[in-house]
C-alpha cells in the first residue's frame, strides 16, 4: 500500500468556491503542525477559481520541509516513513493555469476581461504523477468533463486512484496574496483490494517581482503548502483517531513563468 500513501502526497498539488472567514484558512498553514481537525469549508462547486495571476504556464519546484504523524506511535499511515526520504529533495513538474472554457472555446488569458482562471488538472495531475512516481509508473489521468472535482488517474498494473473534491474554501488576504484549500475521497483500487481514505490540501500563494497582473519573465511565485491525511470511516482506526489528521505532509513551492 506504499505507493497509494506516496501518491496521495502530491496528487492534488496545484490541481490546484465556497468562502471562509477572512484568515481562517491562513492561519493552518501557520499553524502546522497542530491541526486538530479538517476546516469548517463549504460544499465544492464548480471549479477552483485562482487570482489572474495565476495565469499561464509554470516550471514547479516541490520540496517536502517537513511531516509529522500526530498520532504516533498509535497510528501511523503505511508508507509514511518512508516518505522521509523525499524530505529537502526537489521535484521539478511543469503545470499551467489558464481561463475556464466557455462556450467550447478557451479565451485568451492576457484579455482583461476573461474571468476564472482555473487549473489545466488532467495536465497537472499527469506531470505531478510522473514526477514523483515515474514514467512509466503512470498510464493517463482523466477529468470528468461534466464535473471538474472528479478525477482518475490510470496506474500500471491495473490500479486506478478516484479522487473527488467534496469541500472547498478560499481567501483573498491582499491583491497579492491567495489562500485555498480542498478536501477530497480518494479511493485506491488495486488488484484485489480497495483502499480509501480523504486528503486535505491548504496552500497559501504570494507573487514577488512584477505586477499582480504583468506578464514579465520577472514574476514568480511562491507557495507553503500542507497536505493532511485522514483516516476514512472504513479504516479500523476510524474511532480511534477521533477526526485527526493522521500524516500531515509540508511543501515549499516555487513557480517560474515556462
Amino acid at each position: 500500500m506504499k505507493v497509494i500513501w506516496s501518491f496521495c502526497l502530491v496528487l492534488l498539488v496545484l490541481l490546484w468556491v465556497g468562502g471562509a472567514r477572512a484568515g481562517v484558512l491562513a492561519d493552518r498553514t501557520s499553524s502546522f503542525p497542530n491541526w486538530e481537525s479538517k476546516p469548517g469549508i463549504a460544499v465544492a462547486k464548480g471549479d477552483l477559481v485562482y487570482p489572474d495571476w495565476m495565469a499561464g504556464n509554470w516550471n514547479v519546484a516541490s520540496t517536502l520541509v517537513d511531516l509529522a504523524a500526530p498520532l504516533a506511535p498509535n497510528i501511523v499511515t503505511p508508507g509514511f516513513e518512508g516518505n522521509r526520504r523525499y524530505l529537502q529533495q526537489p521535484v521539478l513538474f511543469k503545470v499551467r493555469f489558464e481561463p475556464e472554457k466557455s462556450s467550447g472555446a478557451i479565451l485568451n488569458y492576457r484579455n482583461k476581461r476573461a474571468k476564472n482562471i482555473v487549473a489545466d488538472r488532467a495536465f497537472n495531475g499527469l506531470n505531478i504523477a510522473k514526477a514523483y512516481l515515474g514514467d512509466g509508473a503512470v498510464l493517463s489521468v482523466k477529468v470528468d468533463p461534466t464535473n471538474p472535482n472528479r478525477q482518475i488517474t490510470v496506474l500500471k498494473g491495473e490500479k486506478q486512484l478516484i479522487s473527488i473534491v467534496t469541500a472547498r474554501g478560499t481567501e483573498t488576504l491582499n491583491p497579492r496574496q491567495f489562500v485555498s484549500t480542498e478536501i477530497s475521497q480518494q479511493v485506491f483500487r488495486g488488484e484485489s483490494d480497495i483502499y480509501l481514505n480523504e486528503v486535505e490540501t491548504t496552500t497559501a500563494y504570494r507573487v514577488l517581482g512584477g505586477g499582480e497582473n504583468s506578464d514579465s519573465a520577472s514574476k514568480k511565485i511562491a507557495a507553503d503548502q500542507v497536505t493532511a491525511i485522514y483516516l476514512s470511516p472504513q479504516d479500523p482506526d476510524y474511532f480511534a483517531a477521533g477526526g485527526h489528521p493522521v500524516a500531515l505532509y509540508r511543501y515549499r513551492l516555487e513557480l517560474v513563468p515556462s
